[in-house]
């Protein structure tokens, strides 16, 4: 239960910064940046293991919260491109 709550309050964060990062306004809450955080972090995982592996027995990648960031501002640049 503790991850979970752990893990919004990570995305809330990883959201905040890339809203900040991202111009324009983005209309969304509190709950929103949080899932826009948590999806972010798992597009930025993604990107990042198709450019190198973590090492062997690493739960999670190295530059795991600055690609959680990219793919926070990759999800937001396809909504804003899909809302116009």
């Amino acid at each position: 239960m503790f991850h979970l709550i752990w893990m919004f309050i990570v995305g809330i964060v990883v959201g905040l910064i890339a809203r900040w990062i991202m111009p324009g306004a983005q209309g969304m809450g509190l709950f929103m940046t949080g899932i826009l955080g948590i999806v972010g972090a798992f597009v930025g995982g993604f990107i990042a293991r198709l450019f190198s592996k973590p090492p062997e027995g690493s739960p999670v990648h190295p530059v795991g919260i600055i690609m959680s960031v990219i793919g926070a501002i990759v999800v937001l640049w396809v909504v804003q491109m899909l809302q116009h």
